[in-house]
């Protein structure tokens, strides 16, 4: 009797298998948009059909690569991630990271705590101090990444460099937005991330014609910023639209029409089209305070978020398609010194806020209605206490070759940060730097990097 309720229970997962198998191959085939030629009557419940882009020129700013789907089928070409959200290389794939392996490093003792309470009227509540929060948040250029694979709970990202991150599948990573892919072969095909197995990232082939990119300078009250463009952070494309809501109706407006956008109330915009008509916007999230900013892949500081609040105006400009798969060297890891408040200097590879361990991560901090997300290879040297301006207090940020900038002790550059990890040559351990003794922090210079590095 065992034996036979063993037999039946491996007869029950072979063919669950097969089943599934099946199941898969047969979603592969149902949501590839098949080629019109020669007509054929559409199978019930079918996708409309679109012909598959013929092979054209090669456009390198343009996300390229190959998809395996659990079923086994693969799709290679172009592509567009959630179907109209990032399009090129120097757009940021985003996750929650599945465990932190620093922590490990750092003496129960000296571990970073937070207070965690609320006040009512100047009064504290709860203020017990509890362990900080470890767990980060993982972002990443996708030309800094050579490979996105599921596994199971986890969605694992290996870089270019060598480096791997497994990110909580649970946690809404970019990975869950599915993938549109322009298939050399097949057409335009949306995959559901409930299908993919591996994405390989590559450089990019001959695909057919393609929208123009977004770029400009966009202006604010403190300075401005040029580069390629997302408006509302999501539109980059020309062929993507404006909306909103003018005097003669609902407008949908294509940014390839668009020569400028400028704020013209708190909620409302005036468009400026190329044939030189005017549009005023409003009573909608994308032209007037539900905007949640725009983007700006500005060469000086890798990127900025303009907040609404900050925006003044946007003026469009040619930009071509922009860095090809190729101008992404790979990264490394952070190295450097830091220097703490009792004057020693700690020099080796470096783990800043018990986090960020590559060149290619990012410091993000605010200044005056901008977000900058600055990779880590282009930053020289950080000073947490460089003074105060506009009423508080200011960090000071150096770029290679570049001008200083005066940050908001915000986010990495907050008192939330966890310290340093600095793994000293001939040390067993490394040595752990809370980050209200950090003095200075000065960054090796990589050899290669995008954006180029200026100076010498």
């Amino acid at each position: 009797m065992p034996i036979a309720r063993t037999v039946g229970a491996v007869t029950a997962a072979v063919l669950l298998v097969l089943a599934l198998g099946y199941f898969f191959r047969q979603q592969d085939r149902e949501q590839v948009v098949a080629p019109p030629a020669p007509p054929a009557p559409a199978a019930p419940g079918s996708a409309p059909s679109t012909p598959p882009p013929a092979a054209g020129e090669v456009h390198p700013g343009f996300l390229f690569g190959r998809v395996t789907t659990l079923g086994g089928a693969r799709y290679e070409g172009r592509l567009r991630w959630g179907g109209g959200q990032e399009a090129f290389w120097g757009d940021y794939f985003n996750g929650r990271k599945d465990a932190n392996p620093w922590v490990a490093h750092v003496p129960p003792e000296r571990m970073p705590r937070e207070r965690r309470g609320f006040s009512v009227f100047g009064i504290e509540f709860g203020g017990r101090k509890n362990e900080a929060a470890f767990v980060r948040l993982f972002m990443v250029r996708f030309g800094d990444i050579s490979r996105i694979e599921a596994r199971g709970g986890d969605v694992r990202v290996t870089l270019k460099s060598g480096a791997v991150f497994d990110l909580d599948r649970l946690e809404a990573s970019d990975f869950d937005d599915g993938v549109r892919v322009w298939d050399t072969r097949r057409g335009v095909v949306d995959l559901d991330s409930s299908r993919i197995r591996a994405i390989e990232l590559l450089p990019a082939g001959p695909s057919s014609a393609v929208p123009s990119r977004l770029h400009g300078t966009v202006r604010t009250r403190h300075g401005e910023f040029t580069g390629f463009v997302q408006w509302d952070r999501e539109e980059c494309v020309g062929t993507d639209e404006l909306n909103g809501r003018s005097d003669t109706g609902e407008e949908r407006l294509r940014f390839d029409t668009i020569r400028s956008i400028a704020r013209r109330s708190s909620d409302g915009s005036l468009v400026t089209l190329l044939d030189g008509r005017e549009v005023a916007l409003s009573g909608s999230s994308e032209a007037g305070d539900g905007n949640r900013g725009t983007y700006v892949d500005d060469p000086r500081y890798g990127r900025v978020l303009v907040s609404w609040d900050a925006f003044e105006r946007v003026d469009f400009s040619p930009g071509g398609s922009g860095p090809g798969y190729g101008d992404f060297p790979p990264g490394g890891p952070l190295a450097g010194s830091v220097t703490t408040r009792d004057g020693r200097r700690l020099a080796g590879r470096l783990v800043y806020d018990l986090d960020e361990s590559e060149i290619t991560e990012t410091l993000d901090a605010p200044s005056k209605g901008v977000d900058y997300t600055i990779p880590f290879g282009l930053v020289a040297s950080i000073v947490p206490a460089g003074g105060e301006e506009g009423g508080g207090p200011r960090a000071r940020v150096t770029l290679h070759g570049c001008e200083g900038l005066k940050l908001e002790r915000k986010d990495d550059l907050g008192e939330r940060n966890a310290g340093m990890l600095v793994f000293v040559e001939g040390q067993e351990r490394p040595e752990f730097v809370p980050w209200a003794d950090v003095e200075r922090v000065e960054l090796e210079r990589p050899q290669a990097f995008y954006p180029p590095l200026a100076g010498p």
